[in-house]
């Protein structure tokens, strides 16, 4: 990293209260980015090494894009340019250039992919696995009370994603005061630290309750005593770990194919729309920014649509 880039990154986390995972991201963009503008040449030396980001041209970025070609999806390359453009936009806001060379570069073409989402029964599936028992006999069955305590907090972290839509990040920064039991509903973060209230149903407030008369179990000395999902060392659940306990329960439900949280999200957005929910309010359940990006499910309920078509009415298939 060079000087600006690392003041930029401090703006992300002081004045846009970003979260860790964007800041991560754009860290490892710009430090690609440095990276090969120094083999350019652009490089000024003086105590501390740093870009003359004044010198930077399109031609630049565009040869530094052509070399991610080889080696990065078209979606990676549009995220590292989204990052490229807002380092830009900043230099140029605090008087650093004149114009953001950035702001014309290309953004390479993707193939427009639905977005994945599991069938009720499946989700239902998922939901239950934890219920089913891992071992009965020896060791097993010593650490019975330990797998029951881990059963009702995997079974309540799924009814929470599926039930109110949330992202993994939103979930795993659910504190205990969040959550509103009586009322039905959790306060989150979103993306830019925007908050937003989701709906805590009947099924996940009362696997909420099982879980939070065992919590104690998990806590440590020194543990997270403000989270609301903890791990066995007594601190908050990661993403990554989410993710590994998700696995789990789909191997358990005998589930074909890959589900990652994100899935469970758009599961829950699928179903609300089949189901006749209005467009705008799936959108503030998700807390999407624009509605264009919850109309994608749409065409997920049209594709759902066409196949009931096809293989009900008489006249759809062909002679």
């Amino acid at each position: 990293m060079d000087s600006r880039s690392e003041e930029f990154l401090e703006h992300l986390v002081r004045d846009r209260a970003s979260s860790p995972q964007t800041v991560r991201a754009y860290r490892g963009d710009l430090n690609q980015l440095v990276s090969c503008l120094r083999e350019a040449g652009l490089e000024v030396g003086g105590e501390v090494e740093s870009i003359e980001w004044a010198r930077v041209s399109k031609l630049h970025l565009r040869s530094f894009v052509a070399s991610l070609h080889a080696s990065h999806s078209p979606a990676t390359i549009m995220r590292k340019l989204a990052a490229i453009r807002t380092f830009f936009r900043w230099l140029v806001r605090e008087g650093d250039l004149d114009a953001n060379p950035a702001a014309l570069l290309a953004t390479p073409k993707q193939p427009k992919r639905l977005p994945r989402a599991l069938n009720v029964d499946d989700v239902f599936t998922l939901i239950e696995a934890p219920r089913a028992r891992v071992g009965s006999t020896g060791k097993a069955k010593a650490r019975a009370g330990a797998e029951d305590t881990l059963r009702l907090r995997d079974r309540a972290i799924l009814e929470v994603l599926y039930g109110g839509g949330l992202r993994v990040s939103e979930l795993v920064g659910l504190s205990l005061g969040d959550l509103d039991l009586p009322g039905g509903v959790a306060r989150v973060r979103g993306k830019g630290g925007k908050e937003r209230l989701v709906p805590i149903g009947g099924k996940a407030r009362a696997a909420l309750e099982a879980y939070l008369d065992r919590r104690s179990k998990f806590e440590r000395p020194g543990g997270d005593h403000e989270a609301l999902f903890l791990g066995l060392e007594g601190t908050r659940l990661s993403s990554r770990q989410i993710a590994r306990r998700l696995d789990r329960w789909v191997r358990v439900a005998a589930l074909s194919r890959n589900v990652s949280p994100h899935v469970l999200r758009h599961s829950f957005a699928t179903h609300l729309l089949a189901g006749g929910a209005d467009l705008r309010a799936i959108q503030e359940l998700l807390g999407h920014r624009s509605l264009s990006t919850t109309q994608r499910y749409t065409h997920v309920t049209i594709e759902q649509l066409l196949k009931i078509y096809d293989d009900a009415h008489p006249r759809a298939r062909g002679a």
